[in-house]
């Protein structure tokens, strides 16, 4: 026999963590964690999220500190800002695909 190492497992995936958000354009309150979880959870969170057509973003820390959060709780300081960011740009999304899903206006039948 050689002295070859014996093959090595792969790298362990990490741990998927999610949020849910919920938000009231237009209140003055945070938005508030209506579900936050890891591994099992989290799936299912994007899983419900993709199945209802609801955006959704990747980004890990920012995943990271609302999975950390308690449902009900309000998001943390930290997040305000990395939050807006995703809000505004599900507003500009939300904007663009209702002038898309417009329906065009009548034209006159040239018969």
């Amino acid at each position: 026999m050689t002295g070859s190492a014996p093959p090595s497992a792969p790298p362990a995936r990490p741990l998927a963590r999610a949020a849910a958000l919920h938000y009231t354009r237009g209140d003055d309150a945070l938005p508030r964690i209506v579900a936050s979880g890891r591994g099992a959870v989290a799936e299912r969170i994007v899983a419900l999220a993709f199945a209802h057509g609801i955006p959704v973003r990747e980004d890990s820390d920012l995943a990271t500190l609302l999975a950390a959060v308690e449902p009900g709780s309000e998001i943390p300081v930290e997040a305000i800002m990395a939050v807006a960011e995703v809000l505004s740009h599900l507003y500009r999304l939300n904007h663009w695909l209702g002038s898309e899903a417009a329906p065009a206006a009548a034209s006159p039948d040239p018969a």
